[in-house]
């Protein structure tokens, strides 16, 4: 007569499966990870900070107001707000003619930092390698 083996379980985890899940979980994060970083590329000082010598070129200036309102000192209309397009324009146009020429940003105190942001990200769409921020001395009481 024909005799029925009685098989054993396996007692042994297939890990097969859980490779391949990990497998594809880091390629997910690995093609993932460069799309969350976010933010505006700015040169931060190594050092402590100096002010431009008198024998640089005049950098461009790009202000904004508490308002929101963008200028820029370059011709005529130093004094009228301009759109960030029109800012872009002619950053963009300065620095065609001579890239070397350094671009600084003006802010109010009381300006929201987005505004700034704003700001420095419509210059490195223009064309600037770097945008240095601007500040004033704090004064100091001496009496």
């Amino acid at each position: 007569m024909y005799t029925r083996k009685r098989r054993r379980p396996v007692s042994e985890i297939n890990v097969v499966p859980y490779i391949d899940v990990m497998l594809v979980l880091l390629i997910i994060f690995m093609v993932t990870a460069p799309l969350v970083t976010q933010g505006v590329k700015v040169e931060l000082p190594k050092a402590e900070a100096q002010a431009l010598s008198e024998d640089s070129k005049p950098p461009i200036i790009a202000s904004v107001d508490a308002d929101g309102q963008y200028y820029l000192n370059v011709g005529d209309t130093q004094d009228e707000p301009m759109s960030p397009v029109d800012l872009a324009a002619i950053v963009a146009a300065q620095l065609k003619n001579d890239p070397d020429t350094p671009v600084m940003v003006k802010g109010d105190g009381k300006v929201p930092y987005e505004y700034v942001v704003q700001l420095m990200v419509f210059l490195q769409r223009a064309g600037a390698p770097s945008v240095g921020l601007m500040t004033e001395t704090p004064a100091t009481d001496e009496d």
